[in-house]
């Protein structure tokens, strides 16, 4: 026993050797790097000075000021950024759903401005800007060299007035201008439609109105077809869809499943993560979902393509998502200003993080470009094709009734309607072709 307590004795000595020789060594170069911060303020506090006083023409010290801020906050990401009063207002509007602009998200790349997508209906999108195009020029001015922020501001004007823009765009052998003419942007966040038995929920944007306008649109969809039980299945159309708020994205999410986890957050700390899970009840009642994605998808659109491809609730079409997984946090600054800071990442249910790597499809359809001379020729071509029915004096089909022959023109009908589809958008109806199939297959059974 009297071994056992100085060997007991001799281990706490030892312990307390150790720690004083680990901690010493931290404590000092805890105060090193404090020192090393409190000199670098001063450095800055010297060259602000020396600005004020020697530069060649006077200078606003507020300005100077904010400047720096966003210098700093842009050095950490392309998404960290400072809000001034004007941008922190217009960026509230945004979320409600109205705003003045282009109608284009865009983030910044190798010094030039990115187009992440172009919002359905608005300027941008009918002057044809396109997801991946690079902005270079505004009015003939360059804006390499400027922050995002400079850049955006640069784009922004009265509604009505024109501007230039200088565009270099995969596969173009030249930088062009688009014209463009500002306009009060209106975004209606949900549209949906049908298209034979099939519903199209096209997600523009995620804002404070998503979640509603989803339910209600889908609601209104399935009552025009006559029920659920007429329903082939639903496409989820989250192309560039730039994103938006995460709350939003979760309850969208939420709507396709009965259980499981949706999306979850990575902080710096560990007590920062959290975790969101879904709450019983579909509101496709289990019916067959395809989603569609493209490189315009980003953020709170693969949020959701991420979860329902997770599950296996929904089959995944299109090209490659954005890539954009992490988690910005709006925080209100002194002086009616803000800061948009990257505070975590996000994570699908699988435990998979999508940054910079995006949400690949099930999958792949890439949406071709029309070549307007030969989708002419191509018409022209269809024009003299001619059947059996055609020729004079051709024998009538005595083996079906009449109601037998209305039944068969209107199958051939929708199969018309099916083929000009996809001549107009390939990737959805690709989508709905997916459907049909699974609903022949008793997949919904």
């Amino acid at each position: 026993m009297k071994k056992f307590f100085l060997a007991a004795a001799a281990g706490t000595f030892a312990g307390i050797i150790a720690t004083t020789q680990i901690t010493g060594p931290l404590l000092a170069q805890e105060a090193e790097q404090q020192s090393s911060v409190y000199q670098q303020l001063d450095l800055f506090g010297d060259i602000f000075e020396r600005i004020r006083s020697q530069y060649v023409e006077d200078v606003d010290e507020a300005e100077l000021i904010e400047a720096a801020i966003n210098g700093m906050l842009t050095s950490l990401d392309p998404h960290s950024s400072f809000l001034p009063p004007d941008d922190f207002t217009d960026m509230r509007e945004q979320t409600r759903g109205e705003f003045g602009g282009l109608g284009i998200e865009v983030t910044q790349e190798e010094g030039f401005v990115k187009v992440v997508s172009p919002m359905d209906g608005t300027p941008a999108d009918v002057a044809g800007m396109e997801a991946g195009d690079f902005i270079t020029h505004v009015d003939g001015e360059s804006l390499l060299g400027l922050t995002l922020n400079e850049a955006v501001e640069l784009m922004r004007g009265p509604v009505g007035s024109e501007i230039i823009i200088t565009v270099v765009r995969e596969g173009a052998d030249e930088p062009f201008d688009v014209s463009i003419i500002r306009d009060t942007i209106k975004l209606t966040a949900v549209r949906t439609r049908t298209e034979g038995s099939t519903v199209v929920l096209r997600v523009t944007t995620f804002n404070d109105q998503t979640f509603d306008n989803l339910a209600s649109g889908l609601a209104e969809s399935v009552e025009e077809l006559g029920g659920m039980e007429n329903v082939n299945g639903f496409v989820l159309d989250l192309r560039n869809n730039p994103g938006g708020l995460l709350n939003q994205a979760i309850a969208v999410s939420d709507a396709f499943l009965n259980a499981g986890e949706i999306v979850s957050t990575r902080g710096r700390s560990p007590e920062d993560g959290e975790r969101w899970n879904a709450r019983d009840g579909d509101l496709t009642e289990g019916l067959p979902i395809v989603v569609l994605i493209n490189g315009g998808s980003a953020s709170a659109s693969e949020i959701v393509a991420g979860a329902l491809q997770d599950h296996r609730r929904a089959i995944v079409v299109g090209t490659r998502s954005f890539g954009k997984g992490s988690v910005q946090t709006i925080m209100p600054l002194r002086g009616d200003g803000a800061m948009r800071l990257t505070t975590a990442r996000y994570y699908t249910p699988s435990g998979r993080s999508i940054q910079a790597l995006g949400v690949s499809p099930d999958i792949v359809v890439e949406q071709p470009r029309r070549d307007p001379e030969t989708s002419e020729s191509e018409e022209e071509t269809q024009g003299f094709s001619r059947t059996e029915a055609d020729l004079r004096g051709s024998l009538d089909n005595d083996s079906i009734t009449e109601d037998e022959r209305r039944l068969l023109e209107e199958e051939r009908a929708k199969v018309e309607e099916a083929a000009q589809l996809r001549e107009d958008d390939f990737q959805l109806a690709y989508a709905i072709d997916l459907l049909t199939g699974l609903r022949a297959l008793g997949g919904t059974e």
